[in-house]
């Protein structure tokens, strides 16, 4: 009975990598070429922007100098503004020939060009340095488009471009957000051979992000709740289970803290490359977490004996802590997908993997209590049957 047991709590152990996989592949990001555009139009080349879900079609006629572009920002609402453009003297906002294109109250598209020459800029419509012709923009499934003709300086090979996106409120466009991928949406454009890459010190910062929300995602909010699963549930297997819980339970929870150390010190290092950037609440939950971890994994080395007197209150100790770090994990990664404003399809996946985990923990509880209920009666029959054999002798 104890093996189907064990073979039944690897099942769910093992559903909650599975699930999270196939929702992945449901929810990939498309990739650019996959779009069909309406009325026929086709581009020569596309790229997916690293940033804020936008894509980018261009044709590109160096004899005629003349770049015909299409910019696609999805996952936007009618109150939302959207903006690409093309720096020809810098990397970076300033300096951007913009156009820009938001629903209007009636419902059609404002679409104009403005020329961004100050950070605190209004995004007024404007002439850009360039000429822009065959303006258009459109709304449509939560995407919206804009098209143009834009003739280049002749011998242009390569350009910066920016895109971006901020609220509207009525007709007033609002200032977009300056954290996470709103600062890194920015690149160059290489219109001779169709290859677009992101500015380098976003790319690297951008790299580092990831780094940081991928280790403590993994760490704080996989393996240290399965390795608390384990432990638990296992646990209650019975003796054949033991020592393993135990083996399984310090397998996932030792790697994890050396990963979570690991995701801390990315966090730390991107808060030196970041000047003027603070997330108080995040950081304090994380030195938290690394203090009672350090707890966590010090208890496996100082733990007494079964027999010893301060067992019962070493296991008290080692369970608050256990169930706090459990409950400040999760809240601190979702403060930290806050923060990072990730693409969706990395909250969804981690959604479906912490629901996966709480489902199974609830089916676990649920399983321990009934096997506890029937050992007890178990127990409590075999020991009125020896009672009235007793009495008979």
């Amino acid at each position: 009975m104890a093996r189907y047991n064990v073979l039944f709590l690897f099942c769910l152990l093992i559903t909650c990598f599975l699930v999270p996989s196939f929702a992945l592949s449901v929810v990939a990001r498309p990739s650019c070429s996959d779009f069909v555009f309406p009325n026929n139009k086709v581009f020569a080349s596309c790229t997916d922007l690293p940033n804020l879900d936008s894509f980018l079609h261009w044709t590109y006629g160096p004899s005629s100098t003349t770049l015909h572009v299409a910019y696609r920002h999805s996952q936007v609402s009618s109150s939302t503004w959207v903006a690409w453009g093309i720096n020809p003297t810098s990397k970076g906002m300033v300096g951007t020939q913009a156009i820009v294109a938001y629903t209007k109250p009636d419902g059609t598209m404002a679409v104009f060009t403005s020329p961004v020459n100050s950070y605190g800029t209004q995004l007024q419509e404007g002439n850009l340095s360039f000429p822009v012709s065959d303006l258009s923009a459109s709304f449509l499934d939560n995407q919206m488009v804009i098209y143009a003709v834009i003739e280049l300086p002749e011998n242009t090979t390569s350009v910066s471009h920016v895109w971006q996106d901020g609220p509207v409120s009525g007709s007033t466009l609002g200032m977009h957000q300056v954290s996470g991928n709103h600062l890194q949406s920015m690149g160059t454009l290489n219109l001779s051979s169709g290859q677009a890459s992101a500015s380098h010190s976003g790319s690297s910062k951008n790299q580092l992000k990831i780094t940081h929300g991928v280790l403590n995602t993994v760490s704080w909010g996989i393996m240290m709740p399965l390795g608390f699963m384990a432990a638990r549930y296992l646990k209650s297997v019975g003796p054949k289970a033991d020592p393993l819980w135990f083996y399984v339970h310090i397998t996932l929870q030792l790697p994890g803290y050396l990963l979570g150390m690991a995701g801390g010190a990315t966090g730390l290092y991107l808060g030196v490359k970041s000047a003027g950037v603070h997330h108080p609440c995040h950081m304090g939950i994380g030195f938290t977490l690394f203090c009672l971890g350090l707890l966590q994994i010090s208890a496996l080395f100082l733990r007494p004996a079964k027999d010893h007197k301060f067992r019962n209150l070493w296991n008290l100790f080692h369970h608050l802590t256990g169930y706090t770090v459990l409950l400040l994990s999760f809240a601190n990664i979702w403060v930290g997908f806050y923060i990072l404003k990730p693409a969706k399809a990395w909250i969804i996946v981690y959604g479906v993997i912490s629901g996966a985990m709480i489902v199974s923990t609830i089916v676990l509880e649920v399983w321990k209590r009934l096997t506890q209920d029937g050992n007890t009666i178990g127990a409590n029959e075999a020991s009125a049957t020896n009672t009235r054999e007793d009495n008979k002798v």
